[in-house]
């Protein structure tokens, strides 16, 4: 049951477009058609962004439920 929980959590829009932005670099950094430090630039970029408003997101609930 958890894990249906944490898929279902992984299955949002903001996770689906970080996963594919990172799919894309890395194809097009494999096949040449972009460098390997504008790849990296990017995903870490998009990874940052990610990582950064989940875990803005999980502080405000946390405060939140601080506060009641």
């Amino acid at each position: 049951m958890m894990i249906l929980k944490r898929l279902a959590k992984l299955i949002d829009v903001k996770s689906l477009v970080t996963f594919v932005l990172t799919g894309v670099f890395a194809y097009l950094s494999i096949k040449g058609t972009i460098s390997g430090q504008d790849f990296l630039q990017v995903f870490l970029m998009v990874v940052s962004f990610y990582f950064g408003t989940q875990s803005g997101k999980k502080e405000a609930k946390e405060e939140q439920e601080e506060n009641t």
